[in-house]
């Protein structure tokens, strides 16, 4: 049986264009399709591709075969101001439509997902999300690795994007919001300090997300006296019963549901961030879902747990810091390692060449080691004097000091 042949879809810039041209926003298409905004930017990113019947309506909406109709979309609660700007990771999971059975994951307890590449799409309404987006129409979408821009507002456009919702994702992970913040930055300043190579990567929100994650899971930390003395916990009792049960979880586990069930990531994005097969990542979704729902089953559907992730998450009210003071930062940071190395390497040129210096120049044979020598009379120690020998001593002290008369010269 001949498969049919896919329909042919322009160029995600062509896509772009061709949506501006009938005055659709992104939020317009996504709620056309069924979809999320976040799978409508991916696309004219160019980072996925539609498939299957959301390519078929993609294609027939941008070339004006289907009419749709402009709308306010509404606005749901921002767990950020609006003048930290839009966040890219966002908690916007929810149960996503059903799509035909060649295009859902395997795992076939998890949330049906429409497409494994995609990602899930949520239905729309005023959920809480974890790093809110404002609407094309009020901001304009910001491309952080533009080529137009300079290094350093490249660099502030993609921490503006993500920072906010990073802290919020952290503080889940960890339960403490000192720690949060840290995490986000050092993850950022390793970023400038990679600059070249995260601009260039496929997706550098991720990859400043898997960083942020695994400083923040780091078991080195609980040596720190800081991380010592626990931080007050939340004021809501059910806030503080979530948290309490995710702090529970295994680290793996936890980071697993936070970044499927709160980020929206679909299940090989989350089993390759976490550095596991797809089957490993699924089966530790489903223990921490069932540990969650063993303590709080209220929460035991998947809708209902993501919803209640983002409140926790932005009752914090967490705030990351200015992108200049983190670039700042880590500039500071590499000069001091710098110098630091720089110092270790005089040191230890010094402490070579005194090496040098003092050391031997030409080779000494050890001595043997001492042998026994047998047949030899032991040597006899001083013992009484006899009356000879008494009788003598007292003659030779009688006797002048200069030796025996006659030695002494006689006067003439």
């Amino acid at each position: 049986m001949t498969r049919a042949p896919e329909t042919p879809l322009p160029s995600p810039k062509e896509c772009r264009r061709l949506r501006e041209a009938q005055s659709l926003s992104q939020a317009d298409v996504a709620a056309a399709l069924g979809v999320t905004r976040a799978t409508v930017r991916s696309w004219e990113n160019a980072r996925t591709t539609p498939r299957g019947t959301n390519r078929d309506a993609y294609v027939r909406l941008l070339t004006g075969a289907q009419e749709v109709t402009p709308h306010q979309e509404n606005p749901a609660p921002a767990l950020v101001g609006a003048a930290t700007g839009p966040v890219q990771a966002s908690l916007d999971r929810a149960e996503p439509a059903p799509e035909p059975p060649s295009e859902t994951p395997p795992a076939s307890e998890l949330a049906p997902e429409p497409d494994p590449e995609l990602g899930p799409d949520p239905a729309p309404g005023p959920e809480p999300e974890l790093g809110s987006e404002l609407s094309p129409e009020a901001e304009p979408e910001p491309e952080p690795l533009a080529p137009s821009l300079t290094p350093d507002q490249a660099f502030d456009a993609l921490y503006a994007f993500c920072a906010p919702a990073l802290v919020r994702q952290t503080y889940l992970l960890t339960g403490r919001r000192e720690l949060a913040r840290e995490s986000v930055e050092c993850a950022f300043q390793l970023a400038w300090h990679r600059w070249p190579e995260v601009a260039m990567d496929r997706d550098p929100a991720g990859w400043v997300r898997a960083t942020a994650h695994e400083f923040a899971l780091s078991p080195w930390h609980r040596l720190r006296p800081r991380h010592r003395n626990p931080e007050p916990p939340p004021a809501a009792p059910a806030d503080r019963a979530l948290l309490d049960v995710l702090l529970q979880l295994p680290p793996v586990y936890r980071r697993t549901l936070l970044l499927y069930d709160g980020v929206g990531l679909d299940l090989p994005e989350t089993a390759a961030e976490t550095e596991a097969s797809t089957p490993a990542a699924a089966n530790r979704l489903l223990h921490a879902r069932e540990a969650v729902a063993t303590r709080l089953p209220e929460l035991a559907e998947p809708k209902e747990l993501h919803r209640r992730l983002a409140e926790v998450a932005s009752a914090e009210r967490l705030h990351a810091a200015k992108p200049t003071t983190v670039r700042w930062g880590g500039e500071q940071r590499a000069r001091h390692w710098t110098r630091a190395a720089i110092a270790f390497t005089v040191v230890l040129i010094g402490a070579t060449t005194l090496t040098l210096r003092t050391a031997p120049d030409h080779y000494e044979p050890p001595l043997a080691p001492g042998a026994t020598v047998h047949g030899v009379p032991p040597r006899v120690a001083p013992g009484p004097l006899s009356a000879e020998q008494l009788a003598l001593r007292a003659k030779l002290k009688g006797e002048t000091v200069s030796g025996p008369e006659r030695l002494v010269p006689e006067a003439g």
